[in-house]
């Protein structure tokens, strides 16, 4: 546990407010940077010549370095104290959206996204610790009740945002000035985090498996990699050599888990069937839906000829408003329901991609707003339904002393998953181009509803009932 220099009772409720202020302010600047290239992703690989590959890393290089390093994030911030960590992930992750918006080719926006997901990663998992510090326990809830509606506004504002950005070309910056928005945001934030922040001296015993990291981030990268590779350039040697080697380091990356003293991923929790048939079960359907999010933005854009401010509007923010619908009203029905919650998600879910899949399918390039908005508002309300319910049942029978390391690699393995979806789905996308817009989105519903069926095989596997406390 990190020692603050200033317990909760020594701060005036002011500052306390003014710190929620500056964490939700980091969480929002994540928020928008990671999903926001879900609607620019079309005009940057326009404007930068980047083709297919482009499209796919943009999504998934971010989720990449945040998914990779956000457990290791957390042991820093245990070791060098949060507050140093916190103002140099939100220096870093500023000055990597600088390099983002100044990007002149593929190759240095992909490494500014890659920097700015690592960054990302130091960044966020102090944010809880520091509130628990900041405020006396009887007050965290209410800390805590703050971070629902305000990321649920973000969540449906940044994708409108970013399309009114790149379609208002402000000083004729076009997308970039998404990127380069965060010299005010984040600046501000540098500045209110170095004031208001307690200072803390961190812990030098804790460990961090830097090597386990190393293993894991080699897998992922290979593996992403070789899909990329192989839907742009043909299946060949590269691309599958690609994935072999993404499985051979994660081989070693498991042999690592055991070894290490202070491993990403502690053993004990992987011998407990709930947790790990959850994992699974998280991998598919995020992977799933986060690819579902990148091929109705390229099918809405280059598909429909619709501007990024319209599809976003007509895509993106009707399922960002229904998981922030069905997030809420779930809230309460979790400790009734338990896991059956989760089946009426991915059923609602697989409903919404039925309707999509029947709507592009009977209207190919066609199809108008009126057949999207209702089915991508009803895909929304299964995703926000399963969101937060997956993983408080997959937690459901763990040992208590087990619940931060449990909670932290299942977020960990949720930004993995992203990474994932938006190289799996967009690879069957770009794979079956071929034969035109209509059938190159109606095999990737196809997938993402097979994908959302396996989730439903699975969730018998999970515990009965979810620990309400950690919800």
């Amino acid at each position: 546990m990190t020692a603050l220099a200033a317990p909760a009772a020594t701060i005036s409720p002011p500052r306390r407010w003014a710190v929620l202020a500056v964490v939700l302010a980091a969480e929002i600047l994540d928020l928008l940077d990671s999903t926001i290239t879900n609607i620019a992703a079309p005009t940057i690989a326009a404007d930068l010549h980047g083709g297919e590959s482009l499209v796919q890393w943009l999504g998934a290089g971010y989720a990449l370095a945040l998914g990779v390093l956000l457990v290791v994030g957390g042991r820093l911030g245990d070791r060098f104290g949060r507050r140093r960590v916190f103002l140099t992930g939100i220096t870093g992750f500023t000055l990597a959206s600088i390099a983002c918006g100044l990007a002149f080719d593929p190759a240095s926006i992909i490494t500014a996204r890659l920097v700015q997901g690592a960054f990302g990663a130091l960044l966020i998992p102090q944010g809880f610790g520091i509130l628990g510090a900041v405020f006396p326990r009887d007050q965290i809830g209410k800390a805590f009740s703050a971070f629902g509606p305000v990321l649920g506004l973000s969540a449906v504002g940044g994708p409108v945002l970013a399309g009114f950005l790149i379609d208002a070309d402000l000083f004729g910056l076009g997308w970039r000035s998404m990127f380069l928005i965060n010299i005010v945001l984040g600046g501000a934030a540098i500045v209110a985090a170095f004031r208001l922040l307690p200072a803390d001296d961190g812990d030098r015993s804790v460990s961090i498996d830097g090597l386990g990291s190393a293993l894991l981030a080699a897998a992922m990268f290979c593996l992403l990699f070789g899909l990329i590779e192989g839907s742009g350039h043909g299946w060949g040697a590269l691309a599958l050599s690609s994935v072999v080697a993404g499985a051979g380091f994660f081989a070693l990356f498991g042999r690592r888990q055991v070894a290490a003293e202070r491993p990403l991923i502690q053993p004990s929790l992987l011998k407990n069937r709930g947790f790990t048939s959850g994992l699974v079960l998280g991998v598919v359907f995020f992977a799933a839906v986060a690819g579902l999010l990148y091929v109705l933005s390229l099918f809405l854009q280059n598909g429909l000829g619709y501007s990024p401010m319209r599809a976003a509007l007509v895509g993106v923010a009707p399922i960002a408003a229904g998981i922030v619908i069905a997030s809420i009203a779930c809230f309460r029905l979790i400790a009734r329901l338990g896991r059956n919650l989760i089946v009426v998600g991915l059923l609602v879910t697989l409903a919404g991609t039925g309707l999509l899949l029947a709507a592009v399918h009977t209207h190919g390039t066609s199809v108008g707003a009126g057949w999207i908005v209702p089915a991508a508002l009803v895909v929304g309300l299964g995703m926000g339904t399963c969101f937060g319910t997956v993983y408080d049942v997959t937690i459901g029978d763990i040992d208590p002393a087990e619940a931060g390391s449990a909670s932290g690699s299942l977020s960990a393995v949720q930004q993995l998953a992203n990474a994932l979806g938006a190289a799996v789905v967009t690879t069957a996308y770009f794979d079956t181009l071929g034969s035109g817009q209509a059938h190159a989105m109606t095999v990737s519903l196809l997938l993402v509803a097979g994908a959302t069926g396996v989730s439903c095989c699975l969730v018998r596997l999970l515990p009965r009932n979810a620990q309400p406390q950690h919800h």
